[in-house]
């Protein structure tokens, strides 16, 4: 039997439901292997079609989608008419309640959502679409390993012509700082902090409503895909002038931080996921 394997074959970034911490965004490597019978051109299965059958499965699988585990305590799924549902949780003070197109969700029947469940889930419903000669596959998925600060971060782009849209998926993203060409290792850290296990919203996605308690906070806007709404606490949020895309997020930073040290150069190196991003400067 022959193996073969395409390392970091893609990422999966995606938010899901943790029962403690909330809304999490976070970025997944994917490592590929193969196993089976040499086909006739001597192949196992040729590199092209793994990095286009296998990376585009897991991204329709996956990536950019909230994720939830349906065995999670104190959550209610509602299947709405026209393909639309609706996710309720709470755990003490904390709740989430979203509406979206059904897309924008992978349920999962687990209680919790781990590496180890979604590869095995990819795994089995990956042969269905592998040729014959291919007996088996196995993913590792894995975070990157960051040795600096770094935090987790969900958004969504209702600009966005793509699955950016859908108004929870996210990120697990290092950060670099530099001031007068310096890296500044306390700022980043400070950044990520306030950056931690957060909702980026946008000021004007915000709607309010006659029951809405101030430590609630409400978003809803219509995309290409449909319409998204998503509530959720307040102080898992925090809320720029601008839409929140990487761009955006590296030059907020920049700003801010260009305010408070007026007399300085500061560039933001702001990481999206795995090894991409964006550079403000001020």
């Amino acid at each position: 039997m022959t193996r073969l394997f395409v390392d970091q074959l893609t990422v999966i970034d995606f938010s899901y439901l943790d029962h403690n911490r909330g809304l999490l965004g976070e970025s997944w490597l994917v490592n590929c292997e193969l196993s089976g019978e040499l086909n006739d051109e001597g192949m196992l299965f040729d590199f092209g079609h793994v990095k286009k059958t296998i990376k585009q499965f897991i991204d329709n699988f996956a990536d950019h989608k909230l994720l939830i585990a349906t065995q999670t305590p104190n959550l209610t799924i509602t299947t709405e008419q026209q393909d639309r549902t609706s996710i309720e949780w709470k755990n003490g003070p904390r709740f989430l309640n979203t509406s979206a197109p059904s897309d924008a969700f992978l349920f999962i029947d687990a209680q919790c959502i781990t590496e180890e469940i979604l590869a095995r889930l990819m795994e089995t419903e990956l042969m269905n679409i592998l040729p014959d000669n291919v007996t088996g596959v196995s993913l590792d998925l894995y975070p990157e390993a960051i040795n600096a600060a770094f935090y987790h971060y969900s958004h969504g782009l209702k600009k966005h012509d793509g699955n950016c849209q859908r108004i929870a998926h996210g990120h697990r993203s290092p950060i670099e700082i530099y001031i007068d060409g310096k890296r500044d290792q306390i700022l980043e850290k400070q950044w990520a902090i306030t950056f931690n296990d957060i909702y980026i919203g946008t000021r004007e996605d915000i709607v309010d409503t006659p029951d809405q308690t101030p430590d609630t906070i409400r978003f809803k806007y219509q995309a290409p895909q449909g319409e998204f709404e998503l509530s959720m606490n307040r102080d898992q949020v925090y809320l720029i002038d601008t839409d929140s895309t990487v761009e955006w997020i590296a030059n907020h930073i920049a700003k801010t931080i260009h305010q408070q040290h007026p007399n300085s150069t500061v560039k933001v190196k702001a990481f999206e996921g795995y090894r991409k991003g964006a550079i403000a400067e001020y």
